[in-house]
């Protein structure tokens, strides 16, 4: 069959992202014919030359649209309505596919989608990263009443029109569920990560890259994700002055870029050697940094959407065997306390996120143990080839 994806940023495991859809591209691609449209904005960020950049057997349509995690939300909103428009009109031009799959963020991604499905007579499938319009409605980029009105009623007709809703974690599918769609229209497909590219961060590869970076000694704390706005990169600094204050074989790292860089670099400035601003790694290198610590970081605004959001360093840092401490009061949590691969710390509160790091560097044998349990499950149910199966099965069956 014939599949038409539409998603705004592709990325291949070169880039500083997840790099999902590259694994379940690749899977697709194997069988079935598959037409990407997508635009160019991460590929002049690729930061090596490893991996080709676009799976083999993906037919690539693209536009230069341009975007960045610093923009403003007019300046977002822009790039969103350009992809979309030109979106609609690259799928009306290429050969009819029997199956469209939207990927949303943004939400006009997944309406292209829709529009060209109802024009071309074909079925769609809606795939859901995070929920919009919730997430820029509490981040505060919707101002006007009559936008969030009309956004949450397209919201609503995309999940109607869908032939099938792939939700990324659980509490995203009870919310979909929740406005009245039948719960055997959804399938939850968890983000996942990529196992092969975990088991690159071997011990030798982990003590090469402690000698390099000069860490021998000491025990590493990790956050490894984007410093955006929703990511409480605030309250991230503040426990980690906390906790190198306090510990002094302790070190705080901060992987990765975005809007509050500056914060980060101003606390670098600060603890020199011990807040350490290291910038993005590729993909295929995360899982190194990973392994390197003793516990990762996965935190968020005090925002009840967000506790529905299915982030990619969770699956990242328990496939290495890095037990996290998360601060979403959601699915997450009830994940790692059931599984005993991690722990809770509440949102917005530095102290005792520094009071929870500080017990837990004191248990290393427990941590450990976490550490393992979180390995297990990871190679269990969040291996990104089986959920490339899941999602192509999802396909198929939407054709009829």
């Amino acid at each position: 069959m014939h599949v038409a994806v539409f998603s705004q940023y592709h990325t291949n495991p070169d880039c500083a992202a997840t790099s999902r859809h590259y694994t379940l591209l690749a899977h697709l691609a194997k069988t079935h014919r598959v037409t990407l449209l997508t635009t160019p904005a991460w590929e002049s960020q690729r930061m090596t030359q490893e991996f080709a950049w676009m799976p083999e057997g993906v037919e690539l349509r693209q536009t230069n649209v341009r975007y960045d995690n610093r923009m403003g939300p007019a300046r977002r909103a822009l790039a969103f309505a350009q992809y979309a428009a030109w979106a609609v009109r690259e799928g009306l031009r290429i050969d009819k596919p029997d199956v469209i799959w939207g990927i949303s963020t943004p939400l006009t991604a997944a309406w292209a989608a829709a529009r060209c499905a109802r024009v071309r007579r074909v079925p769609w499938v809606f795939e859901v990263q995070d929920l919009w319009p919730s997430f820029p409605v509490a981040m505060g980029a919707v101002p006007t009443a009559l936008a969030r009105q009309q956004l949450f009623a397209l919201e609503k007709r995309l999940y109607q029109s869908a032939r099938h809703i792939v939700p990324l974690s659980p509490d995203m599918t009870r919310y979909v569920t929740g406005l009245g769609i039948a719960p055997e229209k959804v399938t939850t497909v968890l983000n996942g990560t990529d196992l092969a590219l975990a088991a690159r961060a071997t011990p030798a590869a982990v003590a090469a890259l402690r000698r390099a970076e000069g860490l021998e000694g000491q025990r590493l704390v990790l956050y490894a994700g984007t410093f955006g706005r929703a990511n409480d990169i605030a309250t991230l600094v503040a426990a980690a002055e906390t906790l190198v204050a306090a510990e002094a074989a302790v070190t705080w790292l901060f992987l990765g870029d975005g809007h509050h860089r500056p914060l980060v670099a101003a606390a670098a400035a600060r603890w020199p050697g011990r807040i350490r601003l290291v910038g993005g790694q590729p993909r295929h290198a995360v899982f190194t940094w990973f392994a390197l610590a003793e516990v990762s970081v996965v935190s968020f605004l005090n925002l009840p959407v967000l506790d529905a959001n299915s982030p990619a360093k969770l699956y990242d840092s328990l496939a290495v065997g890095t037990p996290v401490v998360v601060t979403n009061r959601g699915w997450t949590k009830a994940l790692v306390e059931r599984e005993g691969c991690g722990w809770y710390a509440p949102a917005g509160d530095a102290p005792a996120l520094a009071e929870r790091l500080r017990g837990l560097l004191a248990q290393p044998e427990a941590s450990r143990a976490a550490g393992q349990r979180g390995r297990e499950l990871a190679a269990r149910k969040f291996d990104r080839n089986g959920l490339a199966a899941t999602m192509q099965r999802i396909l198929e069956n939407a054709t009829g």
